[in-house]
């Protein structure tokens, strides 16, 4: 018969290997995702901000 304490072990065990290997999935996906993309669409959207801004300052 299995004790409770084994199995509070056991399931904080395997949670603890889901975590790992979430993380592990998470941090591959980021480094192989090019952010540099999404910076550059990111900085095109604040240049044209900053260009609207500066016409209502000229107008």
């Amino acid at each position: 018969m299995v004790n409770i304490s084994d199995l509070i072990f056991q399931l904080i065990i395997f949670i603890f290997l889901i975590g790992v290997f979430f993380a592990v999935f998470f941090l591959v996906r980021s480094l192989l995702t090019k952010k540099s993309v999404k910076s550059d669409t990111a900085d095109q959207k604040l240049d044209r901000i900053i260009q609207l801004l500066e016409q209502d300052k000229k107008e």
